[in-house]
């Protein structure tokens, strides 16, 4: 049976995921990949960048209390929780409503332009090829034949580690990296029970993941993001004076 702390550590860390993921940069990154592209292929990518940065962020909040006593650390992640809560207060305050779908434009724009880019220097290569040396028409044929070759091995690999799932992985891994949900789950294994902390954070990032696949660009559009901010930032403050509580209240029976 699950004890009350293990409770409290899973929905503390389910809360802090979701709060701070919808609408979120890695959120509009798997919203705008999945319009274009396989939505169970972005899924899978999306969810192994963030999976990975949960683990490794929760290692870290794990090993933490062998440097700091775990009282200090769980009163130090309690204060983290609550200047994050009134940081994002204070942005949910001065933010326009339109930020969400000024935001989702610009992640758009960033995917085009890297989409762009590749292609013009595939293009570029066989430019310099074709002008080089003169290329037979034997050569265009075999050239001609690589291409459909690779298009179709493209496609068969499409659910294997693609370039479309290297590129969503490695987009989604570099917007989570000092993010918000990753100095909290850090702040929450240190504090909480790790095992806990990580189920609960992976079953968050799952649900947000699946939302943007299916309809994120729809609920990104239609969501306010500065209601989302000034909820997320109530639900910190929350879990912070929750955290301050219980852990004042430990000490003092110890």
């Amino acid at each position: 049976m699950i004890s009350s702390v293990s409770l409290q550590s899973l929905w503390m860390s389910f809360a802090v995921i979701v709060v701070s993921e919808i609408g979120d940069k890695t959120f509009l990154i798997a919203a705008v990949m999945a319009m274009t592209n396989p939505r169970l292929v972005i899924f899978f990518a999306a969810i192994s960048a963030l999976g990975v940065m949960t683990v490794l962020s929760a290692l870290f909040g794990h090993f933490l209390p062998n440097v700091l006593s775990k009282e200090y650390t769980q009163f130090a992640a309690a204060g983290l929780f609550i200047v994050f809560g009134f940081k994002m207060l204070w942005d949910g305050y001065h933010m326009d409503d339109t930020e969400g779908n000024d935001e989702l434009e610009e992640v758009s724009a960033e995917l085009i332009a890297k989409e762009k880019e590749g292609k013009d220097e595939a293009d570029r290569e066989r430019d310099d090829l074709m002008e080089a040396g003169g290329v037979t028409a034997a050569q265009k044929k075999d050239l001609a034949t690589l291409d459909r070759l690779k298009s179709g091995a493209q496609n068969i690999a499409n659910y294997f580690f693609s370039a479309v799932f290297i590129q969503t992985f490695v987009l989604t891994f570099l917007a989570e990296w000092g993010d918000r949900s990753q100095i909290a789950t850090i702040a929450l294994a240190g504090a909480e029970d790790f095992w806990w902390v990580t189920i609960g954070s992976l079953i968050g990032h799952a649900l947000c993941s699946a939302v943007a696949v299916i309809g994120g660009r729809l609920l990104a559009s239609k969501i306010s993001v500065r209601t989302v901010t000034i909820v997320g930032a109530v639900i910190f403050i929350i879990c912070g004076i929750y955290s301050f509580y219980v852990n004042y209240y430990k000490l003092n029976e110890e």
